[in-house]
């Protein structure tokens, strides 16, 4: 087996040197093939030179993708995985408050036959009220919508098979996402508690305003997830509940013009029903065309709509 970690980078050249070390300390003693990609996200200070400074000392282990511009973390992450060539991958924060010594801990996991092992920061070293607060209330909704139930969406540090990640493609902001796709392809999905430090360099890239993108973000995983390969049914029920409340309104309108005398066509409740009853119709019109681009998608592609785990074949 071997082990690729992936650590996206951005400002963190004080940290570089301390994490590089922490990494080795942790991964040598494995006995096991592995290296480490680094991936610059477009940083702004020496992040870059003083990578390579630190693959000039063990080139053997060390490789470095550098973007162009700053795309985000879930870029960064993917330029990794595709750069990267290991069996197990583990993604890894380059700001130290991810313990490398944590990284046999997860190997152990995933060889109890998990496809994914996600970090827990159970006694977590950040603010607590624009941290850990909004952070405990996004990982409660998702575990609640999605039903995979993890207390640490936002932990960077986690563990993955290869074949589970050749099944996912990240855009987006959705790297937070990835244990809930990989779910989603079949994969079998644990937690562990590893530790979690404060931050000693640098300073946090992300605040509040990431709660916002997380719903928009939980509504997209969602509709993949539910819906992707039948969206007729979400398209097709707005349309029809849309339809019937329309159907609903024109009734009791008509009822009121035979008991009460009240005029129907001067109501403006008839022209709301007409027009949801319109908007109804459309929806339902938009779920058969997103189902002849679905099946446009895996058949233009010849794509699968299944992934297999394991195949045993006939003995003679």
């Amino acid at each position: 087996m071997k082990l690729s970690l992936v650590i996206p980078v951005y400002n963190e050249e004080k940290n570089l040197p301390e994490l590089w070390r922490q990494i080795t300390t942790a991964v040598t003693p494995l006995n096991l093939s592995w290296d480490v990609t680094f991936v610059d996200d477009g940083s702004h200070d020496n992040s870059v030179a003083e990578l390579k400074r630190i693959q000039l000392e063990d080139p053997r282990h060390i490789q470095v993708v550098e973007l162009n511009r700053n795309y985000g973390q879930t870029a960064a992450i993917s330029a990794g995985i595709d750069h990267s060539d290991g069996d197990v991958v583990i993604l890894l924060d380059s700001d130290l408050q991810n313990d490398p010594a944590d990284i046999p801990l997860l190997l152990t996991e995933l060889e109890k036959g998990y496809d994914v092992v996600s970090g827990w920061r159970k006694d977590r070293h950040d603010n607590k009220l624009t941290r850990n607060l909004p952070s405990h209330v996004a990982n409660s909704l998702i575990s609640k919508v999605t039903g995979v139930r993890l207390h640490d969406y936002g932990c960077t540090l986690k563990a993955y098979r290869r074949e589970i990640l050749n099944k996912i493609r990240l855009y987006g902001e959705m790297h937070r996402f990835i244990p809930v796709y990989a779910y989603d392809a079949g994969a079998r999905v644990t937690e562990v508690v590893v530790r979690h430090h404060a931050r000693v360099h640098g300073k946090a890239n992300y605040g509040l305003e990431r709660v916002f993108k997380v719903i928009l973000d939980l509504i997209t995983v969602k509709f993949l997830m539910s819906y992707s390969k039948k969206p007729i049914y979400i398209f097709g029920g707005v349309g029809l509940s849309l339809m019937f409340v329309s159907a609903f309104v024109f009734l009791w309108l008509a009822f009121r013009r035979v008991l009460a005398g009240v005029s129907v066509l001067g109501s403006p409740w008839f022209q709301i029903s007409v027009m949801v009853f319109i908007l109804g119709f459309i929806a339902i019109l938009l779920g058969l065309i997103a189902e002849l681009l679905m099946r446009t998608y895996y058949e233009s592609q010849a794509k699968p709509t299944y992934h297999i785990r394991k195949v045993t074949p006939t003995t003679d």
